[in-house]
């Protein structure tokens, strides 16, 4: 529904702090004063679903309403771009699948086990393409892989959970992993084979919660790609604390090119590969060598 100009609640100042304050309390996005109108418009509609008249009765709505919990993660949804496809930052994955994994083969042969996280893994593009190189590396053949696929957003994980693409998906694709991975389903869509959705479990988690990480053992590489330019300092330090605690000792984090550890966190090594620069939590007992 688009609401007029004339029509629209406006977003005054104090309320405009009142919820950017909350929502980053909440997940870690973060608006600076120049995105009063955006966040004015990216809600528009939320006031209007609950029949509000002011954003000062949605922000306490948002604090106090039985259905808090479920409104913010309308909120997550409408602000947040999930533009996402195959095979981004191609360098990278370079690196990834010429380096890295030959490095972990070496380092856990007795072990046989792969455990990767793609966080904030949006639509899924990104923990299948992981799954598609891991089944390129015929090294990993009998070997136990997990990719675990994470997401503040419900909506973005329903449609990674189906695995149905269109063509903006494919843009950076090779036509040999679309012939050997997709079924075509019909001349605009295509879904991934299960031999690559086996590989891939998908859940919802807050990045900036740890109790809801628990759950989750260590891992040998931890993807968090284009999500850190969102967030405010303090909450891209507690974020990358955590991943951190998270990995294996030697393990690897993978950031998106916009993205960096400067003044956040000395936790981490910065690895120069061929085709890219990777951070890697030290090795206690012999840093950055497997």
């Amino acid at each position: 529904m688009i609401i007029s100009d004339e029509s629209a609640v406006r977003l005054q100042p104090e309320e405009f702090r009142l919820l950017r304050d909350l929502i980053s309390g909440y997940c870690g996005l973060y608006f600076e004063e120049s995105s009063v109108y955006f966040l004015e418009r990216r809600l528009q509609n939320r006031l209007e679903e609950k029949q509000l008249t002011s954003f000062l009765d949605y922000y306490y709505l948002l604090l106090y309403g039985q259905e808090k919990e479920e409104e913010l993660g309308k909120v997550v949804d409408v602000l947040t771009t999930n533009e996402t496809y195959f095979f981004r930052e191609a360098n990278q994955l370079k690196t990834f699948s010429e380096e890295i994994i030959p490095e972990i083969l070496e380092r856990k042969k007795a072990r046989r086990t792969l455990r990767i996280w793609s966080a904030g893994c949006s639509t899924g593009e990104e923990p299948y393409t992981l799954a598609m190189i891991a089944l390129e590396h015929r090294e990993l053949l009998g070997w136990n892989i997990e990719i675990f696929a994470s997401d503040i957003s419900q909506r973005v994980l329903q449609t990674a959970r189906k695995g149905l693409y269109g063509k903006s998906s494919f843009r950076s694709m090779e036509q040999y992993y679309e012939s050997r991975y997709f079924h075509r389903i019909d001349s605009s869509r295509s879904q991934i084979d299960d031999s690559v959705r086996k590989l891939v479990s998908f859940g919802h988690l807050n990045l900036l919660q740890p109790e809801q990480w628990t759950i989750l053992a260590h891992f040998d590489i931890i993807f968090c790609r284009n999500v850190m330019i969102y967030f405010n300092l303090e909450s891209k330090k507690k974020m990358v604390e955590n991943f951190h605690q998270k990995l294996e000792e030697g393990g690897f984090l993978l950031l998106g090119h916009a993205e960096s550890l400067m003044n956040i966190s000395t936790s981490f090594s910065l690895r120069h590969f061929r085709h890219d620069m990777v951070y890697q939590k030290p090795d206690a007992v012999a840093p950055g060598i497997f």
